[in-house]
């Protein structure tokens, strides 16, 4: 009987540390995002473009459809209003996805935006590029151009919709850092942002060509927007180099995140980029918070030479406060381990004259090494200068006495 206990006792801790354990690591893995399918991963911070996660996040890849952001924010940028673009024969013979335009065939370049993002047609990508461009040679410079002004220098772009590609300059090709960069500029900071949202929100879209004499009818297939409150926005991608890829953004209370994912998956695991996509955005929401990082700092008085004081002619040892021109709150995005270094740069001296509000050195602020704040250190007095001028005049003055 007793052996049965022990035997019993030794199956039952068997099991409980074999599924206790096993059940452990499942909860642990929930907020790791090492634990990824996508073999290039970022997420960032869309406020400050600080990238809070990453995995071979500088690694170029291709990123097939998702190149669209890029296409469409131009597009927005330097169209006409109401402009109209005619499909070529060259957007004709674009491959499948595509909305199956005629050679001449006319629309309105809006519209196609709608048919670009929503449906990720490679037609109207075409048509859209060589309408803003003449073709799509001279599109894919203006993206390359933009690329280089966003910092994006890992990125190269040859075609306007994404499918694999290279030229002269390379394979069309991006990293996950760069990615992320490039959906941050089109949902915050180019002056078409709120129009780019309009559209990759849209659940569906009905539009004719100009005749009247075709309809179309496009649903959006951003599966991200309807996975978690507070959406904002995305493009998936697909081609045979790049794997599934997937860029997109989420706002949650006053936290804007980007998701970028490349080569997460190949057929048969489409549904790869839903999860790491989901699992980035929960790790950044349960782990970031902003905190105001601000600290007052003592400063010294600065020693100004060749000066004059005021009150007491003869004194050659002059000393001014100094005070930190700033604003006093530096909203940063932190996770609880996370603190910024305050460096203080003051000059040892000035020299005459010296007017207020002048700087005399600086405030840091660090994260993790780089600068993400700098405050100038200024003059609270103005001293005017012990010159020649200054002497004869004082001279006279005491000699009128």
């Amino acid at each position: 009987m007793k052996k049965k206990i022990l035997l019993y006792g030794l199956i039952l801790c068997f099991l409980l540390s074999r599924f206790g354990a096993a059940r452990v690591r499942a909860e642990g893995e929930e907020n790791v995002p090492e634990q990824l399918y996508a073999r290039s991963a970022v997420l960032m911070d869309a406020d400050s473009g600080r990238v809070l996660f990453g995995k071979e996040e500088n690694e170029i890849r291709p990123m097939a459809s998702t190149t669209k952001i890029m296409t469409c924010i131009l597009a927005l940028e330097n169209r006409q209003e109401d402009q109209i673009v005619t499909a070529s024969a060259n957007a004709a013979g674009q491959p499948k996805v595509r909305l199956g335009v005629r050679d001449q065939e006319q629309f309105y370049l809006k519209d196609l935006l709608y048919s670009l993002m929503l449906e990720s047609h490679n037609d109207s990508a075409v048509v859209i590029a060589e309408g803003i461009a003449g073709t799509t040679e001279e599109f894919a410079k203006l993206m390359n151009q933009k690329a280089q002004e966003l910092g994006c220098n890992d990125t190269h772009f040859v075609t306007p919709n994404g499918l694999d590609a290279s030229d002269e300059g390379g394979v069309h090709s991006t990293t996950a850092r760069d990615l992320a960069v490039i959906m941050r500029y089109c949902i915050t900071q180019s002056p078409c942002s709120e129009e780019f949202l309009e559209i990759t929100r849209t659940k569906s879209y009905q539009f004719a060509n100009m005749d009247g004499s075709r309809n179309f009818s496009c649903n959006n297939h951003n599966a991200f927007l309807d996975m978690m409150e507070g959406a904002l926005s995305g493009k998936t991608g697909f081609t045979a180099d790049a794997g599934y890829c997937y860029v997109g953004a989420l706002k949650r209370d006053d936290r804007t995140f980007i998701v970028a994912l490349l080569a997460c998956g190949w057929p048969n695991n489409k549904g790869y980029k839903w999860t790491d996509t989901r699992k980035l955005m929960e790790y950044g929401i349960a782990n970031y918070e902003y905190r105001n990082v601000w600290e007052d700092v003592e400063l010294p008085e600065m020693e100004v030479d060749g000066g004059i004081e005021e009150k007491d002619p003869y004194e050659c040892e002059i000393r001014i406060p100094l005070s930190v021109k700033g604003k006093e709150e530096i909203p940063v995005l932190l996770r609880a381990d996370e603190a910024c270094e305050v460096q203080t740069e003051v000059e040892e001296s000035l020299t005459a004259p010296v007017r207020k509000g002048d700087a005399a050195g600086r405030v840091r602020y660090l994260l993790n090494g780089e600068e993400i704040a700098s405050y100038d250190v200024v003059t609270q007095k103005s001293v005017e200068e012990r010159d020649l001028g200054w002497a004869i005049l004082w001279t006279l003055r005491s000699a009128s006495l």
